[in-house]
């Protein structure tokens, strides 16, 4: 029964510990480099959401793009 505790300890020691890394990466990540977001409604037909679909389509935006000044004619820019 103790060896089951001890290797529950570290079971939880090494989760925080992944957990208290992979977050902050996660977070720089998806504001710096790029994220996945959705866009619904007809305000970007037909671009996205062609022939009037109710459904969502999801789009992936590149932060590296912008923070480099990258834009070219055509690009879809999505401000918040």
């Amino acid at each position: 029964m103790a060896r089951a505790q001890g290797l529950g300890k570290r079971y939880i020691k090494a989760f925080f510990k992944g957990f208290f890394v992979a977050v902050p990466v996660t977070v720089t990540f998806l504001d710096r480099v790029a994220c996945v977001a959705r866009v619904e409604g007809a305000s970007m037909q037909p671009s996205l959401n062609p022939g009037g679909r109710q459904a969502s389509d999801v789009v992936l935006l590149n932060h590296w793009s912008i923070r480099n000044y990258d834009v070219q004619r055509g690009d879809i820019v999505s401000l918040v």
